[in-house]
């Protein structure tokens, strides 16, 4: 006889507390949790000052046009003039997508730069409380890490908890490129971190970058650690509902729309990350081969054919991972839909083997690090299945091997 803590009624029952719970919190707070208002920011005053800029008596472009305009734009430039700009408005060309890659990493060092110099007067301000202090400290530590040479900073805002985007690789001539979408309580502080390193998008990038490098070393290889969006702050009501997904799908595909060449690119989405790839797929241009999501509370659709996308669409999930316990449901906006690694799902479900919880798919040594990098540089015969499944195996030449979850 089954157990009352393991019957489908009590999963059930699971599930409507913890939509309860939620409905709760958004009922106490008024909702203010998903509605923020920021005054003007640093960013969004240099892209007003170049709205407002000309150069040799000319109007400059707007900011918001098509990449291809911006990037003939830029082309038609002197190496020179496109100095001058990247000086005069570095946050506006760092983070303009159409601008060349270069110059959007010149960019950011400018702004960076300037951004340390705003938190070490903070730092010495009397006016401002300890804590205070301490972040600003916190930040110039950041900010310095970034300015070290050989970084190529893609995207930079450091107002609120910041955004950040960093490159490993030579993403204008790289054959096959990868983007790494991280998921919750990412911000400038987390991108990188000493310990537990794969668990932030700098150390997953890096391990990626590596083990894609290892795959295949004649594939020119660039991977993109991609923090550019407001991640939801804990497991809380941000993370239950898809706004900030909503708001990181737009960016997400603006990007994808701006990167150079015409190399195929994967994407490896993380826990939230999913959500996010989820609600981006349908949008993303033809050149994205893969989705894969690893730790996935879900994508906000019922199954794979519904992401509206050509992509291959992957899934992985560790044994040991606490993602598994969600309610895979969505109803009233909460909650992020189906399973990904159910066989009703429809993805191709690849092995984790050694990943160890949630945060551990992109440690070295992994068959779920593995399987990654083989997606990223089109081995698809290489990887691991999690199971004998039709989906995994499907329209993909040469042998898919099956082994252990």
């Amino acid at each position: 006889m089954t157990s009352f803590d393991t019957s489908p009624q009590w999963n059930v029952w699971r599930a409507l507390l913890a939509l309860a719970v939620v409905f709760v919190m958004l009922a106490t707070t008024g909702w203010t949790a998903l509605r923020s208002h920021r005054e003007s920011t640093a960013l969004q005053a240099s892209l007003t000052k170049w709205e407002h800029g000309r150069l040799h008596g000319l109007n400059l472009p707007d900011p918001e046009a098509a990449p291809s305009r911006l990037a003939r734009f830029f082309a038609s430039l002197t190496p020179h003039d496109r100095d001058r700009l990247a000086h005069r408005y570095p946050l506006a060309v760092g983070n303009m997508n159409g601008a060349p890659v270069s110059l959007r990493y010149r960019a950011n060092r400018i702004a960076l730069a300037q951004a340390r110099q705003v938190e070490h007067k903070r730092l010495h301000d009397s006016r401002l409380s300890t804590a205070g202090q301490q972040d600003a400290a916190r930040r110039m530590d950041r900010y310095a890490s970034l300015l070290n040479p050989g970084r190529h900073i893609l995207a930079f805002d450091p107002e609120g908890s910041g955004r950040v985007a960093e490159v490993f690789g030579d993403l204008s001539r790289a054959q096959r490129i990868s983007v790494v979408v991280p998921g919750v309580d990412t911000d400038l502080l987390t991108f990188q971190r000493t310990n537990r390193k794969y668990s932030a998008p700098v150390g997953m990038a890096k391990a990626l970058y590596a083990a894609e490098r290892e795959a295949s070393p004649k594939t020119r290889t660039a991977v993109i650690a991609w923090a550019d969006y407001t991640s939801p702050d804990g497991l809380g009501v941000d993370a239950a509902t898809g706004l900030r997904a909503e708001e990181g799908a737009v960016r997400l595909n603006a990007l994808l729309r701006a990167l150079p060449g015409r190399a195929p690119v994967s994407m490896f989405c993380h826990s939230y990350g999913s959500v996010v790839c989820g609600v981006a797929a349908h949008g993303m241009p033809r050149r994205v081969a893969d989705i894969a999501v690893a730790a996935s509370p879900g994508m906000r659709v019922g199954s794979a054919s519904h992401l509206g996308t050509t992509a291959r669409v992957w899934a992985m999930r560790d044994a040991s991972d606490w993602v598994q316990d969600v309610p895979y449901l969505e109803l009233g906006g909460l909650g992020h839909g189906a399973d990904p690694v159910s066989s009703a799902f429809g993805a191709r479900v690849l092995s984790a083997r050694d990943a160890q919880g949630h945060s551990g798919y992109f440690q070295p040594g992994t068959d779920s690090l593995r399987n990654l990098a083989d997606i990223g540089v089109g081995a698809y015969d290489a990887v691991t299945c999690a199971r004998e499944n039709d989906a995994c195996r499907s329209g993909l030449s040469g042998t898919v091997t099956a082994g252990r979850a």
